[in-house]
């Protein structure tokens, strides 16, 4: 699949973003607007004006729509949910040049709220992956006790566990432990008979 270096980092800050949730981590990770801020310089989003209270709620209330997307039980449903985000957020595609990067696209109108900057930045990658059929890779971590999200862009998609976490070599730790104690087990049976009639 041939996906941009502006999508790929759409759905990066897109998963970041769902991965904040107390649902995703055990406790809320954007409790206020210091955090929403870090957020904001970690994943380098340009145009980004003063935050107040109201972009949280906002910014929290986006999350759980786009949370949705990855649960769609269909890409019908997938596409209507982005259709509605992207909609909302008034999206209008610009090239631009800022800070030194080569040009590339903001879909988010300029002086945009923060909400409606992150809907119409993902949402658009969002959509690139849904046209290109691709809505598979948008996947929910395998291990049991994890409720992360992530996108799958292996050549395969193969991936199983998100990669904010160990899951996977949690996962695999564990089942080789198990492998090894159900060879030890066997082994021991196969020789328990030999040595009681040794007597």
């Amino acid at each position: 699949m041939l996906i941009t270096h502006d999508t790929e980092c759409a759905l990066g800050m897109l998963v970041d973003l769902l991965n904040t949730s107390a649902e995703a981590c055990g406790q809320e990770e954007l409790p206020d607007l210091a955090a929403l801020r870090d957020f904001v310089v970690r994943r380098e989003l340009s145009e980004v004006g003063p935050l107040e209270p109201g972009d949280l709620a906002a910014v929290h209330a986006l999350r759980d729509r786009f949370r949705a997307v990855f649960a769609a039980p269909s890409t019908r449903a997938a596409a209507e949910l982005v259709n509605t985000l992207v909609a909302k957020a008034g999206t209008t595609p610009r090239l631009t040049d800022h800070d030194g990067h080569d040009w590339h696209m903001h879909y988010f109108a300029p002086g945009a709220a923060l909400a409606d900057h992150l809907a119409a930045e993902a949402g658009m990658a969002l959509a690139f992956i849904l046209v290109a059929g691709e809505r598979e890779r948008l996947r929910r971590c395998e291990a049991p006790d994890c409720a992360r999200v992530f996108v799958d862009l292996s050549r395969n998609r193969s991936r199983r566990y998100c990669d904010s976490r160990t899951c996977g070599n949690r996962l695999h730790v564990a089942a080789y432990r198990a492998r090894q104690r159900s060879a030890a087990d066997t082994q021991d049976a196969a020789l328990a008979p030999q040595g009681a009639g040794a007597r």
